[in-house]
């Protein structure tokens, strides 16, 4: 269901959310918080839609609002979408025109759902300060998307800046996978600790630099950064021990990782790329601060070198590993895997032959039985 409310107030925006409530029977009390969304009017409806996806994890209100022409007179439209159209959520869309863009705080403030946390999420072009930023004062939690923007560089040296307990970006959540596969690798034995790591990842992706940053803080080791020319995330995280090397692998625009590890078997992983979906669903569920993506960026992430070679570089030295390399493993794994399962079922196949003579004649005698005891 979708109303459109235009030239409107705050105060009709509620009014109309408790009489939708009443009639619809939407239930206010299931939502467990606020989500303000902060975007421009080109891109606000493709936000919700992601915050649409990641309310069926949390179920929420969904503020968003929309930034429209400065000029003219001050305008509120709104828009509310309730059921199907607004997955597990009741969805507030608020577009804001002439000097109200300036006063979104005082727009938002009275849709807030009572006695519930608030969390800001700023879709593209976060502020230099989400802390500071009006919107983001009054949120407990507040989530930016570095990967949107053209220099990543500057932007992550920029939250480091002005970091505040309850900050946090989409990039670090990208990570999640990889940091639970390379601690798991650290887990077996043997148990040594790590000497040098290497990330390879694209220029435009600053979830290699937060992973980066966090390896170097958790490992206390010298951690350095490789480039790729192409656009493909992180593709590959090299750590160094005494007794040999761990190759973690995900070729580019794949789904499927390689772990090589020394004196244990290759190893096929499935490592996908995550939707900003989950990545929101992931920031939503906790609404304290992170502490592990406060020191990755602030304390890690400093102390990371930035190669100036190329993977192509590093690669043909040996420094790094090779996707090309990876992929031709995960189809030799492949193979092995579908030869074992046609084996498996070629012997299985005589043995299920066997059995159908006895399973016969047991149902023949059965029958017999059943015969005479009718005499």
């Amino acid at each position: 269901m979708i109303i459109d409310l235009p030239s409107t107030t705050t105060q009709a925006i509620s009014k109309k959310l408790v009489r939708l409530r009443q009639d619809v029977g939407s239930m206010a009390l299931s939502r467990v918080l606020t989500l303000v969304v902060v975007a421009d009017e080109a891109d606000v409806d493709d936000a919700v839609e992601i915050a649409n996806d990641a309310s069926h994890q949390h179920p929420c209100r969904i503020v968003a609002v929309a930034s429209g022409n400065t000029r003219g007179k001050a305008r509120l439209d709104a828009q509310i979408r309730l059921g199907g159209d607004a997955g597990a959520s009741e969805v507030v869309v608020l577009r804001l025109y002439g000097p109200l863009v300036a006063h979104a705080r005082s727009v938002v403030i009275p849709l807030l759902l009572p006695d519930s946390p608030v969390v800001a999420w700023w879709p593209k072009d976060p502020p230099k300060s989400p802390a500071q930023d009006p919107v983001g004062a009054m949120a407990q939690r507040r989530i930016t998307d570095v990967a949107q923007l053209e220099s990543i560089g500057p932007a992550l040296k920029t939250l480091a800046r002005s970091y505040s307990p309850g900050d946090t970006d989409l990039a670090w959540s990208r990570v999640t996978l990889w940091r639970g596969l390379l601690a798991s690798a650290l887990d077996r034995a043997p148990f040594e600790p790590v000497t040098g790591a290497t990330v390879t990842g694209a220029a435009d992706s600053p979830s290699t630099d937060l992973l980066a940053g966090w390896l170097q803080h958790r490992l206390r080791c010298p951690v350095s950064v490789v480039r790729s020319r192409d656009r493909s995330g992180i593709i590959s995280v090299r750590l160094e021990r005494r007794s040999g090397i761990i190759d973690l692998v995900r070729p580019q625009d794949g789904e499927t990782a390689t772990m090589d590890q020394t004196g244990q078997p290759q190893r096929a992983i499935a490592l996908a790329h995550r939707s900003d979906a989950e990545c929101l669903a992931d920031e939503l569920r906790r609404l304290d601060a992170d502490e592990v993506y406060e020191d990755a960026l602030t304390k890690g992430l400093p102390l990371v070198t930035m190669r100036r070679l190329t993977m192509t570089e590093a690669v043909a030295k040996g420094e790094v590993p090779s996707p090309s390399s990876s992929r031709k493993t995960q189809e030799r794994l492949e193979k092995e895997a579908r030869a074992t399962r046609s084996s498996a079922m070629v012997q299985a196949e005589p043995e299920k032959k066997s059995a159908e003579p006895t399973a016969v004649k047991q149902a023949a005698r059965r029958k017999l039985a059943d015969k005479s005891e009718g005499s």
